[in-house]
């Protein structure tokens, strides 16, 4: 029997009455109809084999409640509503299709100054006769910290659905200003109580006759309950694709990277503070002015194979390539015979002041991650590169089936000695790690052509099952385990795999914000669809996003000729087109001085330097707290070779902010396909790039040639397109720059 509140047990005695509905309607198998109740307007959802959900669309505990106004179409409803609190009005409305989705977004214009003390959740699972006492369901997450305001739940007494809700927190934006509050876990709740709790205040009141949103939420319902982790996870990658597509989404602004990326390359290059030096080689710092961490070769190579990205894409070698490059052998260790997170030379410099700033300790994914990269540079050609990467195998394999594939948070690389078991206690290591390590046996079977690589890549693959929506540890960690995995599908065939792939995805999405921060200093940055680097993390971080970005794009790369979820297509172009509009906003000239933290933990902070911030936080907290990390460096370097097509020897640059395949020159006309959902739109630029006239310049859109393309102030002329558009570019032959 579940225990109540006063407020659900006056819902069940509500439901107890012979209530007239004010207006009801058919999605579907669903039925939904609209009760005004003394103090509650209640929405009730049923289904046809006994399930039923009341949704709070409007409360008042005055228990006053008037509707002095009713205006309804075909599948939605509009109230205002008088009470002691002041004028409420709500919509409510349902979406048609194979999983509907209601919304109902709630609007108060205070009588007087109003204090929200208290304020209950807004939905409660009762039975088919009203009693919440004899429900039951499975939670299968909720919101944490300041990531989305989702709750994903399964209604298993009785055995009924399954259903998503979201709540659009960028509309509680205007509430949280007046009321000095934030909506960090908002959206929550126990079994039969859940949903929305606004966030209270007994300091900022609400001020008389300023119309705030109290509540938008969104429900996507589907009429089974998943019983295993493969149907759970991409049941909820379906259930938020669908909410997603009826989200009032921010809109996207077009920021001229190039230009960012010259500065940061600058920067990068002549500022000292990026770099440091031991025994006469130069190395890059983790964080700006951070002389006293030594040299790590993660960092090292996280930005050298960004900038050989944009290498390639510009036509034109860069110095600094060659100078990272140079140091790389200088953290192989030839006692382990493998490469090493801290340069050797310089490992007394380390104090111990965290666990792993110790030498010869070992964070598990850090050796994985510079394997990848040098196993990237290897299938380039790069024959130093290869031979680290090679030589460091067997050490990795060793310490894989050591761990029987399940790897702790830190130990002695010498000894194996375990200095960290697990991130809490109960919840194990860094268990994304199994997918990195699945990456490199990959990549080195690919470089080898051994089939022992490609065993290993299954056997740690095959540890991942079973661990749902836990599996995360850190964002780049889990969607390089997802590309592994896609490609060890392909491979193998082997369906698992692509199934784990989602597991992974769905890990991600979980983890992300699909609203605006736009109170405190978040009103300065844009916030929509940031990504958190790790479960328990507070902020957003440059560095995470910029790496899962790219390993989106090569994800989308490998599924092009699959049938993968459409939700994944979805959520991992709006991911990436939304990345592309906020990511100016961590290099700290885009801010205001203001919303930068007055104290930093490692190095220093310069507003003038074009060098990423760590940290991006609640609208509440100032940014840059952590630092300014030199090996986010890499944002810009992987944007613009994945989203600007260059011509060679041709005075412009075409833009677009969604993936794009297929693609093809032919003499005077470029092609590609957009990847993504056909319903969304994304953005299609002519960039102009020097003094040539680009009016003459063609778009086809699926065979038809635009006229529509708007010229901008600044010269550039854009085009609004959308997934799945087949774009052909034509220009004349004498366009030289």
């Amino acid at each position: 029997m579940n225990a109540l509140s006063p407020w659900a047990a006056a819902a069940a005695a509500f439901l107890e009455k012979e209530v007239v509905s004010l207006y009801q309607f058919r999605a579907g198998i669903y039925t939904f109809d609209v009760y005004p109740d003394k103090d509650t307007v209640w929405i009730q959802a049923r289904w046809p084999k006994g399930g039923n959900i009341l949704f709070r669309a409007a409360y008042s505990p005055g228990a006053d409640l008037q509707v002095s106004r009713k205006r309804t179409t075909e599948n939605s409803i509009d109230l205002q509503l008088s009470s002691v609190m002041g004028l409420i009005e709500i919509q409510i409305s349902v979406v048609q299709g194979e999983r509907p989705v209601l919304r109902y977004t709630t609007r108060i214009t205070p009588a007087c100054r109003t204090m929200i003390p208290f304020w209950p959740r807004d939905i409660i699972f009762p039975s088919l006769h009203g009693s919440p006492e004899n429900t039951n369901g499975k939670i299968h997450l909720q919101q944490a910290g300041t990531r989305s305001g989702v709750l994903y739940v399964s209604m298993t007494k009785p055995k009924t659905g399954s259903l998503l809700y979201l709540q659009n927190l960028t509309a509680l934006g205007d509430y949280c200003e007046q009321t000095g509050t934030s909506c960090a876990e908002v959206v929550g709740g126990k079994w039969p109580e859940l949903g929305l709790s606004l966030p209270t205040s007994a300091d900022h009141p609400l001020e008389p006759g300023k119309t705030v949103v109290i509540s938008d939420a969104l429900i996507a319902f589907e009429p089974t309950v998943p019983t295993d982790e493969p149907t759970i996870t991409e049941q909820y990658l379906n259930l938020l694709a669908e909410v997603y597509l009826q989200l009032p989404a921010p809109a996207t602004n077009y920021h001229h990277w190039p230009d960012t990326l010259q500065k940061g390359l600058k920067d990068l290059i002549h500022n000292h503070g990026c770099w440091t030096q031991v025994e006469g080689q130069t190395y890059l710092n983790a964080y700006l002015c951070d002389y006293a961490t030594p040299p790590e070769i993660m960092v090292q190579l996280a930005i050298l194979l960004p900038l050989i990205d944009y290498s390639e894409w510009k036509g034109e070698k860069q110095e600094i390539t060659d100078q990272i490059k140079a140091v790389l052998p200088s953290f192989f260790n030839d006692e382990l015979k493998t490469i090493m997170r801290w340069l050797p030379a310089a490992e007394g410099k380390l104090e111990g002041e965290e666990e792993q700033k110790r030498p010869m300790v070992m964070d598990s994914w850090y050796l994985h991650h510079p394997l990848i990269n040098l196993s990237r540079l290897a299938l380039k050609g790069d024959k130093t590169a290869e031979k680290l990467f090679l030589a460091s195998l067997d050490f990795a394999i060793n310490v894989a089936q050591h761990f029987k594939y399940h790897w702790p948070v830190f130990y002695k690389m010498d000894t194996l000695e375990v200095v960290k078991e697990e991130t809490e206690p109960g919840k194990g290591g860094e268990k994304d790690v199994a997918g990195m390590y699945a990456h490199v046996m990959l990549q080195a079977w690919e470089l080898t052509g051994k089939k022992k690589y490609l065993q290993e890549a299954e056997n740690a693959a095959k540890t991942l099952k079973g661990l749902g929506f836990d599996l995360f540890y850190q964002a780049n960690n889990t969607a390089f385990a997802a590309g592994a995995l896609l490609k060890l599908y392909k491979v193998t065939r082997n369906k698992t795999y692509l199934r784990l792939s989602y597991t992974c995805l769905a890990n991600i999405f979980r983890n992300t914000r699909l609203w605006d921060c736009n109170y405190g200093y978040g009103k300065s940055f844009p916030s929509f669809f940031t990504l958190f680097p790790l479960n328990d993390a507070p902020y957003t971080a440059s560095y995470e996003e910029q790496e899962v970005f790219c390993i989106l794009h090569a994800y989308l790369k490998l599924a092009e000729e699959e049938d993968v979820l459409s939700s994944v297509i979805l959520l991992s172009t709006e991911y990436i087109r939304h990345l592309i509009n906020r990511a100016p906003y961590y290099y700290p000239p885009m801010l205001p001085k203001a919303v930068l933290s007055d104290e930093v933990k490692i190095g220093e902070v310069d507003a003038n330097v074009w060098v990423a911030l760590e940290d991006l936080h609640d609208g509440w907290e100032k940014n840059g707290a952590v630092g300014q990390e030199v090996y986010g460096a890499g944002n810009a370097f992987g944007i613009v070779p994945r989203h600007y097509i260059r011509i060679p020897r041709k005075d412009f640059l075409i833009f677009i902010d969604y993936p794009l395949t297929a693609f093809s020159r032919r003499n005077k006309a470029v092609s590609f396909t957009i990847t993504g959902d056909s319903r969304l739109n994304c953005r299609l630029m002519i960039i102009k790039a020097g003094k040539d006239d680009i009016t003459h310049i063609t778009v086809a859109l699926n065979g038809v040639q635009q006229t529509s393309g708007r010229k901008r102030k600044d010269g550039h002329i854009e085009y609004v397109t959308k997934g799945g558009d087949r774009v052909v570019i034509s220009f004349r032959e004498d366009d030289q720059a």
